[in-house]
């Protein structure tokens, strides 16, 4: 069974885990990069402040995704393309987090899911001072790209598991998860419901970013 994950990555608005603004995706079959899309998103009313934090962070602004279609229209693109793939994000928590916010926040079903870490498969394979993307995607041979532009970091996560896979001797990414005791997860659906009422625009407080 060849290597073969879809990587993925998110931009958000604001520090609610429904506020998607961007999603970049990167298909791997037997090891190589095969398929790449990317595209703005609309977060749902009640999510879509955009707080200066996250703009200076990767540059989207409000006007970007006024014409863009909302979560609910999306994601099933997200799940098309992933085709029942294993989900591989650098902080999955995260990134699987906004998947399941955004269902949550706009009423959608969310679809089978799982998801590997590849923050966690970077610590057990490489020996950094940081682990955080640029770092780790460096270890890996993948330099130069643009870090918080959501396609450039699908790829870059990409590119950290393809490559931890064949130093562990990995031929799938179930077997790179049992060389590095990096777990392969289900995404759970979370419990909040959808929000009418909209988000304070005034707080600049920072969202934690641990890739």
């Amino acid at each position: 069974m060849p290597l073969n994950f879809t990587a993925i990555d998110f931009e958000t608005a604001n520090s609610s885990p429904a506020s998607a603004c961007s999603v970049g995706l990167v298909k791997v079959r037997a090891g190589k990069v095969v398929e790449r899309a990317s595209w703005f998103i609309r977060p749902p009313l009640g999510h879509d402040a955009f707080l200066e934090w996250n703009t200076r962070i990767h540059g989207i602004v409000e006007s970007d995704v006024q014409h863009a279609k909302g979560w609910a229209e999306q994601y099933p693109d997200i799940v098309a393309f992933a085709d029942g793939d294993v989900l591989v994000a650098h902080n999955a928590r995260f990134d699987m987090g906004v998947i399941a916010g955004g269902c949550s926040a706009t009423g959608v079903e969310l679809a089978e899911h799982h998801s590997m870490c590849s923050l966690q498969v970077a610590r057990k394979t490489y020996t950094l001072d940081s682990y955080r993307l640029p770092m780790a995607a460096r270890a890996a041979g993948f330099e130069g790209f643009q870090h918080h532009d959501a396609a450039a970091d699908a790829e870059a996560c990409a590119a950290i598991v393809v490559h931890a896979a064949g130093h562990h001797g990995a031929e799938t990414v179930e077997a790179l998860g049992a060389a590095t005791r990096v777990h392969i997860a289900p995404v759970r659906a979370r419990a909040e419901k959808p929000r009418t009422a909209p988000q304070p625009r005034l707080s600049n407080r920072p969202m934690i970013f641990a890739d």
